[in-house]
């Protein structure tokens, strides 16, 4: 590597990104990193809306993925959330749909009608996808 001035980028998956301007001079040099683990536990009661009817269960989301709990078992799911092709919020409709990789999708409301509780819980979840995204 030549002297002068360069960027170091470094990463791991399930922590935070570090980046730092470092001047490189002739010689060896150590240089530590700290990294800041990614940290998420957020869950939020869900209704799921069926073709015909609905179900209630539970959403759950940490840096491994999100899991869905309910009692009808064939509405589960668990998946990481960097393998989420879609995850957005209608708020007019006040609809939370997850898409899955493979196709699969689900449409969730809050059970007392509550846009609010979705967007929060979607814009949390959103912030450590794309921190994760950023330290692959």
């Amino acid at each position: 590597m030549p002297p002068g001035p360069h960027r170091l980028n470094v990463s791991a998956a399930g922590y935070d990104g570090y980046a730092d301007s470092i001047d490189v001079t002739a010689g060896s040099r150590e240089i530590a990193v700290r990294f800041k683990e990614v940290t998420l536990d957020a869950h939020i009661d869900v209704v799921h809306k069926h073709s015909f009817g609905s179900c209630k269960g539970t959403l759950t989301a940490t840096p491994n993925g999100l899991q869905y709990a309910a009692s009808n078992t064939s509405d589960t799911f668990a998946s990481p959330l960097l393998d989420l092709t879609g995850f957005d919020v209608n708020y007019l409709e006040k609809t939370l749909t997850v898409k899955l990789k493979g196709g699969k999708s689900f449409t969730f409301t809050d059970p007392d009608g509550n846009a609010d509780h979705l967007f929060v819980f979607q814009r949390d979840v959103s912030k450590v996808r794309d921190r994760l995204r950023k330290g692959e």
